[in-house]
Parts: structure tokens; C-alpha cells; sequence
């Protein structure tokens, strides 16, 4: 049997637009949201900072067993509430797949929106998994 390859040879395989290896993160995913993450459930954290960058609160909802995070309306009005200017949101992908799924788009689209109504700018989505997290203004998807 001979085997036959291809004329051109693969590229090296490039991370992902917009993926962070743990290595390259910076102080607030690694000291301040990656201590948050559980390994078998999917966790979702808002961190809201003051104009001049100060964390002023950190909402956590957990997940349930199947992987969904709802945001309760009581987190947004901590949040809304209380002299946020920028927010961070965050949360974890149990498969270890750092890839966003539609639903990962559409919540991040549908929540910088709502915090746009609000005065309060979304500064980036973050994905982690256990090799680094994925960045959605490093993908230009913010």
C-alpha cells in the first residue's frame, strides 16, 4: 500500500484567533477570575470596575450539572448599581473546549447591549479552560 501526501504540506496549526495560553495571562484572569473555576461545572463571574479601574464587585452564579449559567437579575442590579463603569464577564468550559458556541456569542452580543443602554461598557468575554482562556475583544468579536 503506498501512502501519498498531500503537495502541500500542513501548516503548523496556530492557536485560535483569540486564545491565551495560561502562561501569557495577565494578573486579572489569573490572580483575580481563574481561582473561581471549578473543573466539573461551568461558572459564570461579572466583575464590575469603577472609572478608575478598581475592582467594586465580583458576581458569581454557578452552574448546574447540565452546564448552563443564568444570570439572576438580582447580579445586574448589584452590578448596575453599584458605580460600575466596565465589566468583565467570564465564565469556564468544563469539555475543556475553549471554543465560544453560539450561545456564548449571542449572550455576549445580547449583554454588551444591555450594558451599552446602561452607560457601562462590556470590556471582554472571557472562556477559560484548563490550558488558558479565550479572549472575545482578542478574537475582534467584541
Amino acid at each position: 500500500m503506498t501512502l501519498l501526501a498531500p503537495i502541500d504540506p500542513a501548516a503548523d496549526a496556530s492557536p485560535r484567533a483569540g486564545f491565551v495560553p495560561c502562561e501569557a495571562e495577565d494578573d486579572v484572569a489569573r490572580l483575580l477570575l481563574r481561582p473561581h473555576f471549578a473543573a466539573d461545572r461551568e461558572t459564570l463571574l461579572l466583575a464590575g470596575f469603577d472609572p478608575f479601574d478598581r475592582l467594586v464587585r465580583l458576581e458569581r452564579v454557578g452552574g448546574e450539572d447540565a452546564g448552563r449559567c443564568i444570570i439572576p437579575p438580582r447580579c445586574w442590579r448589584a452590578l448596575i448599581g453599584g458605580g460600575v463603569a466596565t465589566v468583565i464577564m467570564a465564565h469556564n468550559h468544563p469539555s475543556n473546549i475553549a471554543q465560544p458556541s453560539d450561545a456564548d456569542i449571542a449572550t455576549t452580543r445580547e449583554t454588551a447591549l444591555f450594558l451599552r443602554t446602561m452607560g457601562i461598557e462590556l470590556v471582554d468575554h472571557l472562556i477559560f479552560v484548563e490550558g488558558g482562556h479565550f479572549s472575545f475583544r482578542s478574537a475582534e468579536m467584541l
